[in-house]
């Protein structure tokens, strides 16, 4: 399936970098992880285009302003509201010089964005489809922040995401529960999906009703890349915590009949995806309208890549 970008987001390798999407009745909200934007591209039957972009900043109080990436890592559609959340993640320099001096120092370099900590909460417009100002929790109410004294996950804040280090990947809203799947750290095998409860502060801000709740599922090593709602249940996108390739699966949480340990047998896979080397890692996962589910990719191979300027998804029966 072509989704078709605009020369902007091509020049700004949005289309290469695409790491959420979902489905509404109009066509696709999808995100990519390197900038501070949500795409909407229309259903035309035949391919999804006429994109719009919409910068976070204009809806919400981004920390590190309005240009800064927020990486973008899940997008929940519940009640009216677009739900985007950022990774929550530290990132260590990428190696880029061929002077072994220079990209040793690259490689101590870790760094944070502020904009990475970030869930924002947007109504929609009912007519336009557009967002409306809405609410973000970040800054000292992320929940990264509430986590610094949590003894699982605080020893593992201070890494990089790529280092399984706390790194944020997929949401999915229930009603007043929101689940935030972790691709890392994963914890002796087991994965960690966190749920929390926003709720309206007041001045466009959220902040967190009681404690950030958190279950252990055992995904066999593997981390949560995305979430997605499917008849009641949640479908967790798991893959590789740390710089790898795969392997890649779709698993069923049936989340309201287990508690907070889930062992194995109470999880069932429902696919196991394909996946390149060093191209093609399956990032974000949504369930379509007619129970089919559409999987985007991170670093996508050229093959993906078509001649208009689109990128193909896939899209798989379950």
């Amino acid at each position: 399936m072509e989704l078709r970008f605009d020369p902007a987001s091509r020049e700004a390798g949005t289309h290469t970098n695409l790491s959420a999407l979902l489905q509404d009745e109009a066509g696709l909200w999808v995100a990519g992880d390197e900038t501070a934007t949500v795409e909407h591209l229309a259903w035309t039957g035949e391919r999804y285009a006429g994109q719009r972009t919409f910068f976070l900043d204009d809806y919400v109080r981004l920390p590190g302003g309005r240009e800064d990436e927020a990486d973008i890592e899940g997008l929940a559609l519940a009640d009216g509201h677009l739900w985007a959340v950022g990774s929550h993640s530290l990132k260590r320099r990428r190696v880029k010089s061929k002077d072994p001096a220079k990209a040793a120092r690259r490689l101590a370099a870790v760094v944070r964005e502020e904009n990475r900590f970030v869930l924002a909460r947007m109504p929609l417009d009912p007519v336009t489809n557009a967002p409306l100002p809405g609410s973000v929790l970040s800054g000292r109410d992320n929940v990264a922040a509430r986590l610094a004294d949590d003894p699982h996950l605080a020893p593992f804040l201070a890494l990089p995401g790529k280092d399984n280090g706390f790194d944020m990947e997929g949401v999915a809203v229930d009603g007043e529960r929101v689940y935030l799947g972790l691709r890392g750290p994963v914890l002796r095998g087991w994965a960690v999906v966190l749920e929390i409860r926003p709720v309206e502060a007041g001045g466009g801000r959220l902040v967190l009703d009681g404690p950030v709740r958190k279950h252990f599922l055992d995904l066999g090593g593997l981390g949560v890349r995305d979430i997605a709602p499917y008849d009641g249940d949640l479908l967790l996108l798991t893959g590789p915590s740390m710089s790898l390739d795969g392997p890649v699966r779709v698993v069923r949480w049936r989340v309201r009949h287990t508690g907070d340990l889930v062992p194995a047998d109470e999880l069932e896979t429902l696919a196991a995806l394909p996946y390149g080397v060093d191209c093609d890692h399956p990032e974000g996962l949504a369930v379509l309208r007619d129970g089919r589910l559409m999987v985007v990719y991170d670093s996508p191979s050229p093959a993906r890549i078509t001649p208009a300027g689109g990128v193909l998804a896939d899209v798989f029966t379950i």
